[in-house]
Parts: C-alpha cells; structure tokens; sequence
C-alpha cells in the first residue's frame, strides 16, 4: 500500500512504502532571512513529516541537501549539526543548484526508514 502525505497537484510533500518514507525537497516559507533561519524551518518540515509518517529524524537513512550558494556550506552545516542526533548521520549530499526561486537558500529532501 502506498500512503500519500499533503498530496498535490504536482507532487506529495512525502510518499510511504514499504517501511520507508520518502520526502520531497523541502524549502522554506520564510524567504525574508538568511540561510540558517530558512534552515532551521526546513528541518522543522521534516520533522512534521516525517512524525506524520511514524518516524523521527533518527532513522533518516539519506538526506540531499541543495544550495544556491556554496558558500552558504558552513552556515548551513551549524544549524545541521545542532538537529542531527549524535550517533544517527544519515549518508548526505550537498550540491551547489540554482534553485526554483531565487530566495531560497535552501532544499532539502530525505529518505527514512520507519520502524
């Protein structure tokens, strides 16, 4: 059985299947503020989803995370390294894109198993 989260027309904000959950790239609202406030309400989503899943940021098993600005790396990573649990690291990749607004600082998609 395939469960749908906050379906749309385009896309589901994150998709569960067999023991996994699979969330879309994530982006801030809040365009106004800099990379570790936007970060910070990105991770906050996934939290929510991945809640509304049955899991938790401890079993995310891969993370993608986008930046328009490479430079943004280390600001980004602060506020990364606070919401990670100690011991749970997912595998992560970060590029460097050009995102679908300007403003946004960053995207971030996940996959998690759920327990």
């Amino acid at each position: 059985m395939i469960k749908r989260l906050k379906p749309g027309k385009r896309l589901s904000m994150a998709t569960v299947h067999g023991g996994l959950v699979y969330l879309a790239g994530q982006v801030p609202d809040d365009l106004s503020v800099g990379v570790e406030a936007q970060a910070a309400e990105v991770l906050a989503k996934i939290d929510a989803l991945l809640g509304e899943a049955g899991t938790d940021k401890s079993s995310i098993l891969s993370a993608t995370v986008w930046l328009p600005n490479i430079a943004d790396f280390a600001a980004f990573n602060t506020v990364w390294d606070e919401w990670v649990p100690a011991g749970a690291s997912p595998a992560r990749t970060c590029v460097e894109a050009r995102l679908a607004n300007p403003s946004i600082r960053v995207e971030i998609a996940a996959i998690a198993a759920i327990p």
